[in-house]
C-alpha cells in the first residue's frame, strides 16, 4: 500500500467513549482532519489499547462502565512510558469542582458535553503542539508526489507544481485517502463543504486542472477515473 501520510504528519488519537453515536461522530470529524483514530468503549479496553501501542493523545470519557475515566487516567499516569501522554477528559459534568478533580487526577485538559466540535479540535491541536507530539500539519506523499502543508508547496519529482486553491484542497484530500474512490458528491462535501451549492460536474473541471498540473510528460497519471463511480489517487500498475 502507498504511504499517504508519514507518522510525522498523522497523529493517532485514542477515543475512549461508550456512547456509540458520539464515538461515530468523533471518529468522522477526527479522520476528516487527518488524524488516525483508535477506539475503546470501556476503561479496561482503553488500558489494553495503550499497552499495545502508545497513541499521541487520548480523548477520555469520565463515565465509563467498569473502570471510570478518572481511574484510567490515574493508571496511565503511574506508568513511566505513558506518564506524559496527553489526555483530554470528556464529560457531561459541568461543575468547576469536577474540572479541578479531573485535572488533579492527571488530565491535561477538560471539556464538557455537549461541546462544539471545532473547539475540541482546537484543543487537540494545541495540546499536541504543547506536548511536542507530531504536528497535525506536515508532509503528505504518494509515490513521487509530495505536499508540504506547512509551506503550502507541492512537488513531483524535481519539479514544483502550481495549483489553484481548489486544486490544492482536492489534492490534499486525495493524499489523505490514497487508493480510495470518491464520488463527485463526496468530493464536493469534503472539499467545497456541505453548505456550498456547486454542480457535481464542477468536480470534473477541477480534476482536469489537477491532472494537467500534476502529470508531466512521461509521468504516470496518478488520478484514476473509475467509470460510474468517481475518482481516486491511484496508479494502475
Amino acid at each position: 500500500m502507498p504511504e499517504a501520510i508519514g507518522s510525522l504528519a498523522k497523529p493517532t488519537i485514542l477515543v475512549v467513549e461508550d456512547e456509540a453515536p458520539l464515538l461515530t461522530l468523533l471518529r468522522y470529524n477526527l479522520e476528516k482532519q487527518g488524524f488516525r483514530v483508535e477506539e475503546a468503549t470501556d476503561g479496561q479496553e482503553a488500558l489494553m489499547r495503550v499497552a499495545e501501542g502508545k497513541p499521541d493523545l487520548i480523548l477520555l470519557d469520565w463515565m465509563l462502565p467498569a473502570l471510570s475515566g478518572l481511574e484510567v487516567c490515574r493508571q496511565i499516569r503511574r506508568r513511566p512510558n505513558t506518564r506524559d501522554l496527553p489526555i483530554i477528559m470528556v464529560t457531561a459534568r459541568t461543575e468547576d469542582q469536577d474540572a479541578v478533580r479531573a485535572l488533579d487526577t492527571g488530565a491535561d485538559d477538560y471539556i464538557s458535553k455537549p461541546f462544539v466540535m471545532d473547539a475540541l479540535l482546537a484543543r487537540i491541536r494545541a495540546l499536541l503542539r504543547r506536548s511536542g507530539a507530531v504536528p497535525v500539519k506536515g508532509r503528505l506523499s504518494y509515490r513521487d508526489l509530495v505536499m508540504d502543508q506547512d509551506a503550502h508547496r507541492v512537488t513531483r519529482g524535481s519539479r514544483s507544481l502550481h495549483l489553484g486553491p481548489t486544486e490544492y484542497r482536492l489534492l490534499e484530500f486525495f493524499l489523505q485517502h490514497p487508493g480510495r474512490v470518491f464520488t463527485r458528491e463526496q468530493l464536493l462535501d469534503a472539499v467545497w463543504g456541505r453548505d456550498i451549492h456547486v454542480e457535481p460536474r464542477t468536480v470534473d473541471v477541477h480534476i482536469r486542472r489537477l491532472r494537467k498540473a500534476v502529470n508531466g510528460d512521461n509521468e504516470a497519471d496518478i488520478i484514476r477515473t473509475v467509470r460510474s463511480a468517481g475518482y481516486a489517487l491511484d496508479v494502475e500498475e
